[in-house]
């Protein structure tokens, strides 16, 4: 990787530890609302599959050795708690989003990769990590990992495929 690369990577890290700051719990589940989805989704449709995941593993990594940039709870038990399967998740979601993007900005496509694409991957593994740590059934795990984070994450989709766009055309290649 030359200098412009790690640079990005780099940024989009920290926006990514930024974001998950510009967040607020849900009386009703251990998961926050955030904007580290839109920081994430972004990081995807900006750059490659392969650094879109070392954003996201070095995000995670650096969570989990303490360093407090995840919403809420730091470290290990996050990872290992009742909402830790989203943070798994995004290691499958948004590199596969940036897999799927396609070759030209596009706010259409880019919204629609996101909404089907990175957002149901991330719910299952919310919902996986729910369902085990909170020992609670599917249809609880569901209103608590899933259903009030829909709204916002289709909002979130669209401002990352505005913004995706925007800055594509203004990067140099």
């Amino acid at each position: 990787m030359d200098t412009r690369q790690l640079t990005k990577i780099a940024l989009c890290v920290a926006l990514c530890c930024v974001a998950a700051y510009i967040s607020f719990p849900l009386p009703f589940t251990p998961a926050y609302v955030s904007a580290l989805t839109l920081a994430l989704s972004l990081t995807a449709f900006v750059l490659p599959p392969r650094e879109t995941f070392f954003v996201v593993l070095t995000y995670v990594l650096i969570g989990a050795v303490g360093m407090p940039v995840f919403a809420g709870q730091q470290g290990l038990a996050k990872l290992l708690g009742p909402s830790g399967g989203f943070y798994f998740a995004w290691l499958i979601a948004f590199p596969l989003l940036s897999l799927l993007k396609g070759a030209a900005p596009n706010f259409k496509r880019y919204t629609i990769a996101d909404v089907l694409i990175a957002v149901p991957i991330t719910y299952v593994g919310g919902l996986l990590s729910m369902m085990i740590v909170s020992e609670i059934s599917l249809s609880q795990a569901f209103v608590a990992a899933v259903l009030p984070f829909i709204p916002g994450d289709v909002m979130k989709a669209c401002a990352a495929a505005w913004l995706g766009v925007k800055l594509n055309r203004a990067l140099p290649k």
